[in-house]
């Protein structure tokens, strides 16, 4: 188990600081699985089939502070806020943390989730302000994430 305290930014503008959170940190859950070295992507799952996609080359998810979360302020994750599972990456825009998460699926291709499909940025960096597809670079419109 890993506590941390993070800040969460959503891509409507709005940002909360010092959210305390526990769970499993991902690169723990990556020493476990030891995905193939074809694995270039990871797809996060809800129940609901909500997806996002994430580069494990970009380093976003070996950050020290991305987890599987399963508490909130010392509680359990309440299902308005994901719970009783949810990915947790800081770094980015929360449509990148994948509330009731049911599924973790790595890939060699990545592919366009929930948000990304609907003309949302494929990477979502909130002190890039990345929301919309049409900020990517052309070559980001493609598959590729680089």
């Amino acid at each position: 188990k890993i506590n941390q305290t993070v800040d969460i930014h959503c891509v409507t503008t709005w940002s909360l600081l010092d959210q305390k959170f526990s769970g499993i940190s991902f690169k723990q859950i990556l020493d476990l699985v030891k995905p193939k070295k074809e694995a270039k992507f990871v797809i996060f799952e809800a129940k609901s089939g909500y997806t996002t996609a994430l580069p494990l080359d970009e380093g976003y998810l070996l950050e020290n502070d991305v987890m599987l979360a399963y508490e909130y302020e010392g509680s359990p994750l309440d299902p308005d806020h994901g719970g009783p599972l949810r990915s947790l990456v800081p770094q980015l825009y929360l449509w990148k943390s994948v509330k009731w998460l049911t599924k973790i699926t790595f890939l060699d291709k990545w592919e366009r989730g929930f948000w990304e499909v609907r003309g949302y940025h494929q990477r979502g960096d909130p002190w890039l302000e990345e929301r919309y597809s049409s900020q990517e670079p052309p070559k980001r419109r493609d598959h590729k994430i680089k």
